[in-house]
């Protein structure tokens, strides 16, 4: 009968075995017969293995995926999954993604999804549980394939916020990987994440909202001193009264920060400035939307004008009050 260190490596890899690895442990063909007879070994691949008959957890995919195409990795998403850890709402578990060596050829089952990836071994934490693409490269990868530029800034500040690695170390993979789609856009963005500025979102704002809608061109950066020192407003419509803060948080952020967002409204408010905020989700993900609201706003305020559509706005967007 297999001994102790057969049960510790069940333990390690969430009760996934494959064939090479009982070999190594000295478990003769004989033996595995009498296992698999027992059902204390289930038959999930040809040379793989699972301690139990029901259906197998994510981590069980994920193990055995990644011992059908040994020496392979968790890659892109599931890297992050993993890294992550159950519980956390959103995902998409129906792929696991597989890494390996760019040169192999290797057969996954339906459920798994194969990258070929080139100088693998450098990339991947081979003693994590099960073996993953480091963080900041299965990032890299995700966000620059993602559905759209909201979702791939989520990706990014999502890691960052739960500490799992800094907008530096991030850059740096992005910048050892020039063909990468979108690289240009998520350097600015993890150079905003670091230094607290937003303008990649500032830039959003003007190409996605303002100039394709035919909203009027608004002042940028206006140095306004009135209630003491000087405050720099980000977007003002000074014909209307009417300013948009910029607002590049991605997260709920320290009370006292708030607490200055807040006095600035206020002094806005003292000055007879409408004030409103716009973030990441509404100038990458609903842009068209914003133009019609921030146009209502203005008409308000006497614009006589009225937005005019993008190739990108819904049929149904309202473009007058």
């Amino acid at each position: 009968m297999p001994g102790k260190s057969y049960d510790d490596l069940l333990s390690l890899q969430s009760g996934v075995i494959a064939r090479r690895q009982l070999t190594a442990l000295g478990v003769p063909p004989h033996e595995l017969e009498r296992l698999l007879r027992r059902r204390d070994l289930v038959r999930v691949h040809d040379g793989v293995f699972i301690n139990h008959t029901g259906t197998p957890t994510w981590l069980q995919r994920a193990w055995i995926g990644v011992l059908i195409a040994w020496p392979a990795a968790l890659a892109g998403d599931s890297a992050l999954r993993a890294a992550d850890g159950p519980g956390k709402a959103g995902r998409d578990d129906a792929l696991v993604h597989i890494a390996v060596s760019r040169d192999r050829k290797v057969l996954l089952p339906p459920g798994y999804r194969l990258h070929r990836t080139p100088r693998l071994h450098p990339k991947v934490s081979w003693n994590t549980s099960p073996p993953r693409v480091r963080v900041e490269e299965a990032l890299v990868d995700v966000a620059s394939g993602a559905v759209d530029d909201f979702a791939a800034i989520s990706v990014l500040a999502d890691a960052i916020q739960a500490r799992r690695t800094t907008p530096e170390r991030i850059r740096d993979r992005l910048d050892a990987r020039p063909r990468l789609p979108r690289r240009d856009f998520l350097r600015g963005v993890l150079t905003d994440l670091h230094l607290g500025t937003c303008s990649v979102l500032e830039h959003g704002y003007l190409t996605r909202v303002e100039q394709p809608h035919g909203l009027p061109t608004a002042r940028r950066q206006l140095r306004d001193s009135a209630t003491g020192g000087p405050i720099y407003r980000d977007v003002a419509y000074v014909d209307f009264d009417q300013l948009v803060e910029i607002d590049g948080r991605l997260w709920h952020d320290n009370a006292s920060t708030r607490d200055a967002d807040l006095d600035r409204d206020l002094d806005a408010a003292v000055d007879r400035l409408n004030t409103v905020r716009v973030g990441w989700g509404q100038v990458f993900q609903r842009p068209c939307a914003t133009a019609a609201r921030i146009a209502a706003l203005l008409q308000a305020r006497g614009w006589t004008g009225a937005i005019t559509r993008c190739p990108d706005c819904p049929s149904g967007l309202p473009l007058a009050v």
